[in-house]
């Protein structure tokens, strides 16, 4: 039989060694557990759904004012062309016809600013696009060729604006 040594380890006294302490833990509900986090998930979800509101609120109201003040520049312009109106208007006779030009030249140049040029019919080949017919004459000018314009059509960046209300001719009767 052998014998078993004893070491420095063997011989500690029993004060020295380690108490091994526990831990209490307190009684933990689960139900109770879930039921926090489901409320919390909920109010995280209604605050969510509140800023969304808000956003889309604000989003609306934001489109509405862009389309109320979509024209604001191009209204300014047209307020200069009252102004000079107004001034002709308060001017003789004799300066009537002058400021009526510079006027109508005005007031072309603020199209052309925004974008609405006027359309050049007259000589051209009716187009149902740009055109509108209100008359067929007889004429020297081949059929289906642009006689007359009797309004002005516009467009505006390659859009119609108005269409130009023509007269075309039917060819020689």
């Amino acid at each position: 039989m052998e014998k078993k040594t004893a070491t420095p380890e063997d011989q500690k006294p029993a004060e020295q060694e380690t108490p091994v302490t526990t831990v209490e833990e307190t009684p933990v509900d689960p139900i109770a557990e879930l039921t926090k986090k489901c409320d919390e998930a909920n109010d995280r979800y209604l605050r969510l759904v509140a800023e969304f509101e808000n956003y889309k609120k604000r989003n609306q109201r934001d489109a509405e004012n862009t389309v109320r003040y979509a024209n604001e520049k191009f209204a300014r312009d047209m307020v200069d062309v009252l102004d000079n109106f107004e001034r002709a208007l308060k001017g003789g006779d004799e300066d009537l016809r002058a400021g009526l030009e510079q006027i109508h030249k005005l007031y072309l140049s603020v199209l052309s600013r925004n974008g609405v040029e006027p359309m050049n019919a007259e000589g051209k080949k009716f187009d149902p696009i740009n055109h509108e017919a209100v008359a067929h004459i007889p004429s020297d000018i081949p059929e289906g060729m642009i006689v007359d314009e009797a309004i002005r059509g516009y467009l505006m960046h390659d859009k119609v604006l108005r269409h130009a209300k023509v007269a075309v001719s039917a060819g020689k009767q």
